[in-house]
């Protein structure tokens, strides 16, 4: 009698295993036709200091013809730039840039960049965004892809857009 019910129990056992595993099988690629898609528009200025008493780059290599060349071509930048809720300066801080850019170009002023964005605010706190692209600095509308994200944003899609204000020098 004890067999016959272990025999039954493993029979059982077997039954509910087969079934679970045909039913995995068939449904790790199912599509979801109701989701829909969250939005997220984050807008922040991204401050880059050249000069002054704390510049947020440095300069940190050039080639021996970067001085002759008039687009600085081989000049490499290293930057850790505040990203600001509005254009001033002193605003909230939500993030900082991380990274590292370099003249790429013999006629015209383009860079190519490696830029970490590092949220500390908000709901985007911890989240992290990467690029990696040309940027064509004289454009007034530029694009910059988004390579990898982190956090909650890291399947999401999306192209950055860039506009350049240029903030008057006082002598």
């Amino acid at each position: 009698m004890v067999k016959l019910c272990l025999f039954f129990l493993l029979v059982c056992f077997m039954v509910v295993m087969l079934s679970t595993q045909s039913y995995a099988a068939e449904t790790w690629a199912t599509r979801v036709v109701s989701r829909k898609d969250k939005t997220h528009n984050l807008q922040f200025y991204f401050h880059d200091t050249l000069s002054g008493d704390n510049p947020s780059v440095v300069k940190v290599m050039h080639s021996t013809r970067t001085t002759k060349s008039p687009t600085f071509l081989g000049q490499i930048m290293m930057a850790v730039d505040p990203l600001t809720e509005t254009a001033d300066p002193t605003s909230k801080l939500v993030g900082q840039a991380q990274g590292i850019y370099g003249s790429a170009s013999q006629n015209d002023a383009s860079l190519i960049m490696v830029m970490s964005l590092a949220f500390t605010d908000g709901i985007h706190n911890g989240n992290s965004s990467s690029l990696f692209g040309k940027n064509s600095v004289m454009s007034s509308l530029r694009e910059m892809p988004i390579v990898g994200r982190t956090g909650i944003s890291q399947l999401a899609r999306g192209m950055p857009l860039y506009r350049q204000f240029i903030k008057p020098t006082s002598k």
